[in-house]
């Protein structure tokens, strides 16, 4: 019998406000805007062998603001552009439901993360989620992972504001995606 593959941990970020500027709905292939420090924390990532997987929800899909192959051609230039700033993104995920409707998918419900462990064989309570949402937060720690909030995009307000309310405060607060790699790696290290 082969020996099994050991599971590996994996950094999951949420896109907008984390990775590029938040938009509200991102609309337009013209709107998106990717951090200046975007490439070079993700390239961190990379250098450490650390899959890093983008998870979203984008129910401006399922609201007809904007058709599902704009998402994945918004996804693509934002590869093209990492790529070309020396940095990998190893699997995009999106949830394309409402509130409304009966997912298991849509953050801060576990769909994403567990159908991207399954199909890239990760440690889900090893892994981190980073992101400018409580919601990522509560994802991360539904599967017993780490929270990190950045405070970047709605991540201020969100902290700001409505810090007292959370049942339970995110692993780390951090002014940017930059430094979630930086604390990341002294985790991993």
């Amino acid at each position: 019998m082969p020996e099994e593959k050991a599971l590996r941990p994996a950094v999951f970020l949420d896109r907008d406000g984390t990775i590029c500027e938040e938009m509200g709905y991102l609309n337009h292939l013209s709107r998106l805007h990717i951090f200046p420090f975007a490439a070079a924390a993700i390239s961190r990532l990379n250098q450490a062998k650390l899959p890093v997987i983008v998870v979203t929800n984008q129910s401006g899909i399922s609201r007809r603001i904007f058709p599902e192959s704009l998402v994945a051609q918004i996804h693509r230039r934002m590869s093209d552009e990492l790529s070309a700033a020396g940095a990998r993104v190893d699997a995009y995920y999106y949830c394309s439901h409402t509130r409304q409707d009966d997912c298991s998918c849509r953050k801060p419900l576990p769909g994403l993360l567990e159908q991207a462990a399954r199909e890239h064989g990760l440690q889900l309570d090893r892994s981190f989620v980073v992101g400018d949402r409580y919601a990522d937060v509560e994802l991360a720690h539904g599967v017993g992972g780490r929270g990190m909030l950045v405070l970047t995009g709605y991540g201020r307000g969100e902290y700001e504001l409505h810090q007292q309310e959370w049942p339970r405060r995110p692993d780390s607060v951090v002014e940017d995606l930059s430094e979630a790699v930086d604390t990341i790696l002294e985790e991993v290290s």
